[in-house]
This record gives C-alpha cells, structure tokens and sequence, in this order.
C-alpha cells in the first residue's frame, strides 16, 4: 500500500482498503503510515480516502511526528483541515519536544535547509515542493492549529 500512496495511485488504495490491508501499517525506513505518506507527497484524494475508512490520526512515526506534523510541516492546508475535522490531536509532541504548530512557527528561513534536505532525499520517488508556496503558506498553517 505505501508504494500506491506515493506514486498517488488512488485505484490500488481502494484495492488495498477492499482487502483489509493494514491502514496503520508503518513503512521500514521512517515509520510513516500510508496516511503520513500521503501527506508528505501531498495526496489529497488519498488522505481522504484513508480517514474515511478509519485510519488511525495519531500513530507516530520514528522521530514522533504524526500526520498533523507533517500536514503543517508540508503546508498540505486540505490534509490538515482534514485531520483536524476528523477528530487529530494537534497536542502531540514529537520526539523533538515540538506540537505540530510549535515546528511551524519558526521563521522559514530557519528551517529551509530542512525543506531542501527533504526534496533532495525523496527526488527519487517523486516528491516536488513549492518553496514558495510553502513559504506564503506557513502563517495560514499557524492560524488552523491555534
């Protein structure tokens, strides 16, 4: 299922979901979940699809982010909007110590070199980030997790 989420073939999550595959299952390298992995790589339809059926919001991954981390994290604004209505703890601290609005409040000049780290690191298998978009959109972030 996590290689469906990121290449955003939303046909085989359905198949996935249709066979009771393990929603909350954790990748090896990371720990994401396939609903942290569709808001890394910014799969809206996905994120849906799996908090319709029941994915659990708040599983952690190895450095103790959870997808409302990572929804702020990448600006993914409709994946946040979505965890939140659906009920996420935006409270959870990281293993850093930071609430996911805590990691977002830092200047993004402070922070960009993690950005470029991130889109270097997973090139391969096809993330691509705005930086201005991500720029322009850290503050609106900050508001829906207040």
């Amino acid at each position: 299922m996590h290689d469906a989420v990121i290449i955003g073939d939303l046909a085989a999550v359905k198949q996935h979901i249709a066979a009771n595959t393990d929603l909350n299952k954790k990748e090896s390298i990371g720990g994401a979940t396939p609903l942290i992995l569709a808001t890394v790589f910014g799969r809206d339809e996905i994120a849906r699809e799996l908090i319709e059926n029941n994915a659990k919001l708040n599983i952690q991954n190895n450095d103790g982010s959870t997808a409302v981390h990572t929804a702020a994290f990448f600006c993914r604004t409709e994946i946040l909007e979505m965890l939140l209505e659906a009920g996420a703890d935006k409270s959870v601290k990281n293993n850093f110590g930071a609430t996911a609005l805590e990691s977002t409040q830092a200047p993004f000049e402070a922070v960009e070199g993690i950005y470029n780290m991130m889109a270097q690191q997973l090139k391969g298998v096809g993330l691509q980030l705005d930086m201005e978009r991500i720029e322009k959109t850290r503050p609106q972030v900050v508001d829906m997790l207040k």
